[in-house]
Parts: structure tokens; sequence; C-alpha cells
């Protein structure tokens, strides 16, 4: 399912005493997070920050927010959760949210036969590697350019050419 706002992180901690908050960046840059000018609290858009100030610190990005400036008032956000609105972000044609990847069904572009539903992503740096769930198994599959032939997350279906020996029964 297509959700409209989207997880992109989490309030780690705080970052000195005049309110700035650490956010672990859930995507693939802690760049990516630092061009929303809001960001919300709650997955339906409800409560919302405005973001004045974000640059990426080693593997977190600094934020400060309007409203929140003492470190007891960014304290209290330590935890929250943070979501982008779909409607910000323009994707590149061959990238995808995670969550929009999730619960697809995982398709043989030969045989047509279903490999799988992909459960979750793993992020490893060189590729990203998808887990794909089958009758209480997990295979591994390297999310990579030779192996996926499409990807649409809106018809809930992935369609690739597996390498030899992922899927392959070895008894």
């Amino acid at each position: 399912m297509i959700k409209q706002y989207i997880e992109t992180g989490k309030i780690v901690g705080t970052h000195g005493v005049r309110g700035m908050v650490r956010v672990q960046p859930w995507s693939d840059s802690g760049e990516f997070l630092c061009g929303f000018s809001t960001l919300y609290l709650d997955a339906a858009g409800g409560a919302c920050v405005t973001v004045t100030k974000a640059q990426p610190h080693g593997n977190v990005v600094l934020m400060a927010f309007r409203g929140i400036d003492s470190i007891e008032s960014a304290e209290a956000l330590r935890g929250k959760i943070l979501d982008i609105d779909r409607k910000d972000v323009k994707l590149p044609g061959d990238r995808y949210f995670i969550a929009d990847l999730i619960g697809c069904a995982v398709m043989d572009a030969d045989s047509g036969e279903t490999l799988g539903i992909l459960t979750e992503v793993s992020q490893t740096g060189a590729n990203d590697v998808w887990h794909i769930q089958k009758n209480g198994r997990e295979y591994l599959l390297p999310a990579v350019e030779e192996v996926i032939v499409s990807v649409d997350p809106e018809k809930n279906t992935i369609v690739i050419r597996p390498m030899k020996g992922i899927f392959d029964d070895e008894d």
C-alpha cells in the first residue's frame, strides 16, 4: 500500500543547549533529509515541525525546528519518528521508497512463478539486499540492475531474473 507519509528518520538525541536535535536518517544520505522545510511527527501528517536549519554531521543530521529553542524542548522530541510527505519528493524513475517495496510479490521474469514476498531491505553499502520470504524460508537477493527487470509498487509487484542458485532448492 502506497502511504502519503513516509518514515524518514528518528530523533536520537540533542545537540547543544539551544534546541538542536540529532536525527538518524533513514535514507540514502543525510543530504536527502536536509532538503525538507517541513517534517511530520506522525504518520497521518497531523503534527508537523518547520525545519530552520539542517546539516549532515557524520552519520546523523543536526536539525533545528521553529519553536524548539532549549535543550528541554529538544529532549522532549527524543525517540520521535520523522515523516515526510510524498508530495514533497520527486524520485528519479529508478528509485523507490523502501516502504513501497515491502510486501510486493516477487515474480520470475521467465516463468511467471511467484518467488515470494519482499519483507525487508538491508542496505549494505555496495548494493541493497532484498529479503524474500516464501513458505517460511528466507532468500537473500542482491538488488542489482542485472537481476531487477521491473518494479511496480502501485501493482505491488517486482519482476526479477534471479541469479542461479538463489531460489534453487539445494537439499
